[in-house]
């Protein structure tokens, strides 16, 4: 396999194949294709990555069936949402690999992402193989081998907002035993948004990278593969304006700043640029060796990441609240594999994975002086004779250390019960373990001056502690499977899902402003504010959060139609959560996002996927839906009031309820006998026309469903020319200019409550150039 067309354009054109049946790749622990295994899933190649014009995850989310992955605004926040199970912080819910390297960071599953061969989405808890935070599913993704590939690849990109990309991969094969491969990127882009504060571009960002991967066959069945990548980032993020209802701009004094502006999202508006940086390294060492009657895979992986976050937490043009966030972490795991390779009624995997991950958070909230103007004032109302109050409320220093161990053994059977009947049995321990380290302090200046009286105060409060915890979870997993003609089957699935507790960080400033403010109404002069060992394990209490539990039900079916020219494949799911983890605004002030637990929750829908090739496999097509209903069973919260708020029966936020995308491509060729002449090198060999629908909604934005986002759809379209070694493709994004939002959130940090959102990216027009010697 050559190149990108090869993979797409199968010899057979009187059958769609899979696209794990084209693209081979290693799999260390999987007996079987993705179509075989009793679960949901999506492959996509790398030619559909291409007519999708993805650049990330992100933007492919958009065309998988009940997979969700929002720009939240920066590389930092990399939510993704599968079957009602995500979250924006702390543990996240969907695992991702590439070329079998896990990636165990929060902050690195937002990345650029090329030369890629295939990507897989696994819908569905795949803990009894994968473990911990796979309660979701899983996302694999598969660059090109070196031995596969020859030549050198340069991809150049332009379109609107001055976005432009350049990638260039080089592929050896130097002998038998030996290949590599080097490449590099640069993706940029001026931004579509504009800051109404100062007129700079709120989106724009810059990024580059490099991978190298090296690939050594020493002697007969064994190989060994050496692969780093590094990527940095540098952008402006977080472009959140304010979302205007309609009742709001109607009862806007005609004065009011909202005078002349209509409901829905506003431009950003922030006195303060958020932006973020990130350096992000993975490297991976793997070796394996396919013996007699097994296979044998080792994967040893560091990643390490180090970046710098800058965001104005209030979101508004005044001076309230901002903050810093720099991250240093190390990871480094190993996992061990062993699958059997034979052709008798039993085919198995036993395996073992270890990880330590080392996170050190410097995190800084800062009191700008509009907010010190507004607590001044806020006391100075509460006092019946006039008064002079100010008060500097400061910032609240932080330092984190949050390290996580974690151990898995595992094993998983399928067992061919007869020619048509397979079981499946998995299952899996998983231990892990998780502290935190913290040292955090604050401090507030109090004048005042009342009837003629001056008088000040100083009251600072300072936390040093650790805490510790270990978790212990047993995944099951049981299947049956019923082999139906051509290739077909039934199957049903039950297993078991589990998130990692821990403790969340990003709430010790609103635990110290609340022991503060305590104070402040009866102190008298200059106070420290002590703690006791009661006093830590209440906070102890306060800032860790449970893990998470779920249990899939699940009868899905893979079908090859019509002498397999059409496949269709169809699930429907039923999952019960457990102390479900919710993203939710700290309490006092409501800034900051922490991790806590709703009691119960469930999720259920279905999954389709339908595609198939006509016309003498000139006409490919793709159709997918999903639906999904997530729900609390059991979740009753406290506002900053103490009055108690049940949301029960209410919609989990941030879960799209319908997915549905379609995409449908048409090659015209070119006559092939001219293209037999020596002078026709760079002659037009086809013309590829192609079309792309997603869509996606209702989206709730808050757990009271108050806010959402409606139904919408965004178009595109490209057109696609093949000159031999040169390939070009005009692409539309968003053709009709749909206005949609892609993620909202409410704060409270000025004393009001405004909710926020990111807008969709505009109409967007482009050209990508591909070249091949």
């Amino acid at each position: 396999m050559g190149d990108n067309e090869s993979l797409s354009s199968p010899a057979d054109s009187s059958r769609v194949y899979d696209i794990d049946e084209v693209v081979v790749v290693d799999q260390p622990k999987e007996n079987l294709r993705l179509r075989q295994q009793p679960l949901s899933s999506s492959s996509i190649s790398a030619l559909s990555i291409q007519n999708y014009n993805s650049q990330d995850l992100r933007q492919l989310s958009a065309y998988v069936p009940a997979f969700t992955m929002p720009d939240y605004g920066s590389r930092y926040t990399s939510s993704m949402y599968i079957r009602g199970i995500g979250s924006r912080v702390n543990s996240p819910a969907v695992g991702v690999y590439v070329d079998g390297m896990p990636l165990l960071s929060k902050s690195a599953l937002n990345f650029h992402t090329y030369g890629l061969e295939r990507i897989d989405v696994l819908r569905g808890p795949q803990g009894s193989l994968y473990g911990m935070n796979t309660e979701g599913g899983l996302v694999r993704m598969f660059t090109r081998n070196p031995f596969n590939y020859q030549g050198t690849y340069v991809d150049l990109s332009v379109g609107s907002a001055f976005w432009r990309k350049a990638e260039v991969s080089h592929f050896r094969r130097l002998s038998d035993k030996f290949a590599f491969s080097l490449a590099g990127f640069y993706d940029g882009q001026n931004g579509f948004f504009r800051n109404d504060y100062n007129g700079d571009r709120a989106d724009e960002f810059n990024e580059f990278g490099f991978r190298g991967h090296s690939s050594w066959r020493p002697a007969a069945g064994w190989s060994v593969d050496l692969m780093a990548d590094y990527q940095y980032v540098n952008q402006n993020g977080f472009p959140y304006g304010r979302l205007l209802t309609k009742e709001e701009v109607t009862s806007a004094p005609i004065t009011s700043e909202l005078y002349g502006r209509k409901a829905g999202t506003q431009h950003p508006s922030q006195n303060r640029q958020s932006t973020y940086r990130r350096n992000l390294l993975n490297t991976g060492l793997g070796v394996k060796y396919d013996g007699r009657g097994f296979v044998f895979n080792s994967m040893t992986t560091w990643q390490f990441l180090h970046d710098d976050m800058l965001m104005d937490i209030d979101y508004l043009p005044a001076d309230y609240m901002h903050m810093t966030q720099r991250q240093l972490e190390n990871s480094v795991s190993e996992e061990l594999s062993v699958k059997s390779r034979n052709n008798s009624f039993w085919h198995w995997t036993f395996g073992a994975f270890a990880s330590y991950q080392w996170l050190r958070t410097d995190a800084n909230v800062y009191f700008d002086p509009d907010m010190n103007t507004m607590v001044s004032r806020r006391m100075q109302s509460a006092i019946p004779i006039p008064a002079v109050i100010n008060m500097d409320m400061g910032y609240v220093p932080g330092l984190f250390h949050t390290p996580t161990a974690d151990l898995g053994i595992y094993h998983e059977s399928n067992i061919n019960i007869t020619p048509k009947f397979t079981l499946t049995l998995g299952a899996r321990y998983d231990f892990s373990h998780v502290k935190i380290d913290y040292l955090t302090s604050s401090s507030v200046s109090t004048s005042a001056e009342v009837m003629g009286i001056k008088a000040s105060s100083v009251i600072s409060s300072m936390l040093n502690n650790s805490r510790k915890d270990s978790y212990r979870q047993f995944l099951p997993k049981a299947a049956l499977t019923y082999k139906l003609d051509n290739g077909s089957n039934i199957y049903a699935v039950w297993s078991k899902g589990y998130r990692a507790g821990g403790y969340n960080f990003q709430m010790f400033s609103d635990i110290l402003q609340s022991e503060i403010n305590s104070q402040a109404k009866t102190a008298r002069g200059n106070v420290t504010i002590d703690h006791d060992a009661a006093d830590y394990d209440r906070i102890a209490k306060t800032i860790q959060y449970k893990p998470e539990t779920s249990w899939n039900y699940e009868i899905g079916t893979h079908l090859n139609l019509f002498n397999g020219l059409i496949h269709l494949d169809v699930a429907t799911f039923y999952m019960q959560i457990r102390n479900q983890q919710l993203s939710v605004m700290a309490g006092n002030y409501g800034f900051g996002r922490i991790m806590t637990n709703a009691g119960r929750s469930h999720s259920t829908g279905m999954e389709m996927t339908l595609r198939g090739a006509a016309a003498s496999d000139h006409l490919n097509y793709t159709l997918s839906y999903s639906f999904t209903s997530a729900e609390f069973d059991k979740y009753r919260d406290s506002t900053s009031t103490g009055e108690v708020v049940d949301y029960k029966n209410k919609h989990v936020p941030f879960v799209p309820q319908h997915t549905l995308a379609a995409a449908a491509d048409y090659k015209v060729d070119v006559d092939p006998a001219a293209l037999l002449q020596p002078s026709c090198r760079w002659a037009l060999r086809s013309v590829t026309f192609g079309a792309n629908l997603s869509c996606q909604g209702q989206t709730w934005w808050t757990e009271a469903n108050d806010i959402k986002q409606r139904f919408y759809a965004v178009v595109g379209v490209h057109a696609a020319g093949d000159f031999g070694p040169l390939g070009i493709n005009v692409w539309i994004k968003n053709l009709t200019d749909t206005k949609f939002n892609t993620f909202a959130v409410q704060s409270s940090a000025t004393g009001n409550k405004y909710t926020f959102a990111q807008r969709g990216n505009p109409f967007q027009i482009g050209v990508d150039f591909k070249y091949k010697f």
